[in-house]
């Protein structure tokens, strides 16, 4: 994972690690992932997706786009855009973040690795609660992932 300074894990408050095995081509998931403006029609914790910058619907290197993730505002910029490996992006509102996607071949579909690091005020009074929404929010977004994936074409 490329992280950029001061959110390399052990640098974090807060850090959260997912991963699945989905049997699809690496091609075909980077294509479900990076389509951002479809996510809120099969990953339920994601909503009012506007870019500021870029070419809807899909997201590319310098991208900056707003939405609603957790419940609350946050607007990110694509930081590592590399198809269909690794993608990258930082968050800001009421917490810093970066959160970043590893695509890596797998027999005949891919391992997909999905991380979260987090600093400021919230993650240091409530790294206890973070941590673990996190961590299922995550999983619930890497298997709706799988399950778009395998079922075909974005």
């Amino acid at each position: 994972m490329k992280w950029p300074t001061g959110f390399e894990p052990d640098k974090a408050r807060v850090f959260a690690h997912n991963e699945i095995a989905i049997a699809a081509p690496p091609e075909r998931v980077w294509r479900w992932l990076i389509r951002a403006a479809r996510w809120p029609q099969w990953y339920g914790n994601s909503a009012d997706i506007t870019f500021l910058s870029g070419s809807p619907p899909d997201l590319a290197l310098h991208t900056d786009f707003r939405w609603k993730t957790f419940g609350a505002k946050v607007t990110s910029r694509v930081l590592v855009f590399d198809p269909p490996h690794e993608l990258g992006w930082d968050a800001r509102g009421l917490l810093d973040a970066y959160h970043g996607w590893l695509i890596e071949p797998e027999g005949e579909g891919c391992r997909v690795i999905t991380e979260e690091t987090q600093n400021g005020l919230l993650p240091l009074l409530a790294w206890w609660y973070l941590r673990p929404m996190l961590l299922r929010g995550h999983q619930n977004w890497i298997e709706s992932l799988k399950r778009q994936a395998e079922a075909g074409e974005p």
